[in-house]
């Protein structure tokens, strides 16, 4: 029997890297799997990828009706959630004078208003016994030039997996962390800046890390099963860093 046997669990982000590698670890582990994201044929190409069993729902994780919707079609389908496991962010990054109100507020509604609402919206779904996981990032604890507003709202969000144990606790939901380090995935490729620059940024966060090596999708997935599945249920509250030891060293 998986570590996640009888569990529903639903991945924001889950097209690609991480999320998408997430999915394939919680099925293998015998959960029923949802996953979200923007794009239509990235979503199309990711259940194919996974199992006609995965449940793909288009949804903006900065549009707060978009996460009323979800939480709605959660409820319709299965009338429970076991785990939330939010993955889905806006990874721009570029110079404190590049960026604009407009910009900020959509990173900002994407990696920390949109999640604090879908798991408001989620609140009747969750069992007793759910594990929530949002996905951190090392950033929030290293001063990594172009990072600020990015790095910002993984601090909140971070902060938010400790105040929500706190009200949440008493239903049996665990709220806790999962912060990586510098993973090759996709993500590398979106953060907005001229190629130039980008190859720069990637090679100052390569030589960040301790251990020599950029981490894997694998590697952080696996450590999602761990915080979904009942072998955690004494976590609670706290910030599980995958970094190579990018933030600890």
């Amino acid at each position: 029997m998986g570590r996640l046997e009888g569990k529903f669990a639903l991945i924001t982000g889950g097209t690609s890297g991480i999320g998408l590698e997430t999915a394939r670890q919680f099925l293998a582990e015998g959960a029923t799997v949802a996953i979200t994201g923007r794009n239509e044929a990235g979503l199309e190409a990711a259940a194919l990828d996974l199992s006609p069993e995965v449940v793909a729902i288009r949804s903006d994780a900065g549009a707060l009706s978009d996460q009323e919707a979800l939480a709605a079609e959660i409820m319709a389908r299965w009338g429970r959630l076991d785990i939330l496991y939010v993955n889905a962010a806006d990874v721009s990054h570029m110079s404190l004078e590049d960026w604009s109100e407009d910009v900020f507020d959509r990173l900002m509604a994407s990696n920390l208003k949109g999640p604090f609402f879908l798991i408001r919206a989620l609140l009747p779904l969750f069992s007793n016994s759910a594990s929530i996981i949002l996905c951190g990032s090392v950033s929030a604890h290293i001063g990594l030039p172009q990072s600020s507003a990015y790095a910002a709202s993984k601090a909140g969000l971070l902060s938010l997996a400790r105040t929500l144990s706190g009200e949440l606790i008493g239903r049996g939901i665990r709220v806790n962390g999962l912060s990586p380090g510098p993973t090759a995935t996709p993500a590398l490729g979106k953060l907005g800046l001229p190629k130039d620059e980008q190859e720069k940024l990637q090679e100052e966060i390569r030589s960040l890390v301790p251990l020599g090596r950029m981490g894997t999708p694998l590697e952080l997935a696996k450590a999602a099963v761990f915080l979904a599945s009942d072998e955690s249920s004494f976590v609670v509250g706290t910030e599980l860093l995958v970094d190579g030891g990018t933030g600890s060293l």
